[in-house]
């Protein structure tokens, strides 16, 4: 088991091999160190081989990029910060 987080560069590796795998018809593989966002993005691909869309090949990339830049992160945050805000009694405000 790996005891730190995977370089860029490694995630780079890790997405451009398992975008090749699902255009290839292969599944997304596990514990490559890609969020669940962009993970998500190429289960998609996998799942419309043999005919993907170029759009789903766009969208994974995004994400990808997302994860990097770190908007996947805040976007996961703020959803999880809103969800908190709606369960918290009013009497706490």
């Amino acid at each position: 088991m790996r005891g730190e987080r995977p370089s860029e560069e490694q995630l780079r590796r890790n997405f451009d091999a398992i975008l090749a795998d699902v255009l290839e018809g292969r599944g997304v593989r596990t514990a490559s160190g890609l969020d669940s966002p962009t993970e998500d993005a190429l289960w998609a691909i996998a799942k419309a081989y043999p005919n993907v869309p170029d759009d789903l090949v766009t969208a994974a990339r995004d994400s990808f990029g997302g994860q990097l830049d770190g908007s996947n992160a805040a976007r996961w945050r703020a959803e999880l910060e809103r969800r908190f805000a709606e369960r918290k009694p009013a009497s706490d405000s």
